[in-house]
């Protein structure tokens, strides 16, 4: 079974969940297409107390934050999932400060979690797992680029594997605005109404789910076949997954 998380990084859960919806559908069509058992799940910072890092390693000691907050729910989430599809709106071309607080306790979490293995941080593991970015706004050029650039710039540092979708609407994720209408609503009532924008979006969207499940059954089932490879203590995260 291939596990899925989608991430819905937006306080207000509107548009952003509108194309992760979407994105989790995809992927439910294409695991039965392939004849592949997955189940999903979402996450979603909205309600969430979530504080920012505040650098006291307390981590360090068994991968365990000490801020007491709804951040321990979601880091279970994370490591149990294969495919980590993220949806999230731009603020300040950038990732709102809910996400960006998740993963910087989430990379820090990673060292003391391991450290029996790596015990002088000399290097984290790496858990191999699918990456994917849906990053919209209200304007065109306000930030979808870099927003998704950070994501997988998260994902490389975590030790995943970042994934995109089928050119041409995806060249390094999802990306899409609602054409200036702060409604909530605004992608999913474009969409019925036939719009082109909202089109490329939910098509990039879907096709970067389909991608992303795909290349975690390929990793899943390479990992099976392939133990001399992950009997490096690097990919325990990877193997202890494969379970």
């Amino acid at each position: 079974m291939i596990k899925v998380l989608g991430f819905c990084a937006s306080p207000r859960m509107g548009n952003s969940l509108y194309l992760l919806n979407k994105a989790m559908d995809e992927i439910k069509i294409h695991a039965g297409n392939l004849g592949e058992e997955v189940s999903v799940e979402i996450c979603s910072v909205r309600g969430k107390k979530l504080s920012g890092c505040v650098m006291c390693q307390g981590c360090m000691k068994d991968g365990i934050c000490i801020i007491k907050d709804d951040f321990k729910e979601m880091q279970d989430m994370w490591l149990n999932a294969d495919v980590i599809i993220y949806s999230v709106p731009v603020y300040h071309m950038g990732m709102p400060a809910q996400m960006k607080a998740f993963i910087d306790r989430l990379g820090n979490s990673m060292f003391g979690r391991y450290k029996e293995i790596f015990p002088n941080m000399t290097t984290a593991p790496k858990p191999l797992k699918v990456v994917g970015c849906i990053a919209q706004g209200v304007h065109a050029f306000s930030g979808q680029e870099h927003t998704i650039t950070q994501v997988i710039n998260h994902a490389m540092i975590c030790g995943c594997v970042p994934v995109a979708g089928d050119l041409w609407e995806s060249y390094i994720g999802a990306g899409g605005w609602t054409s200036n209408d702060e409604n909530r609503n605004a992608l999913e009532e474009q969409y019925e109404d036939g719009t082109e924008d909202s089109r490329i979006v939910v098509t990039s969207s879907q096709s970067l789910a389909r991608r992303a499940l795909d290349i975690a059954i390929l990793l899943k089932n390479g990992g099976i076949n392939s133990r001399k490879v992950i009997d490096d203590p690097v990919y325990i995260a990877f193997r202890d997954n494969l379970q």
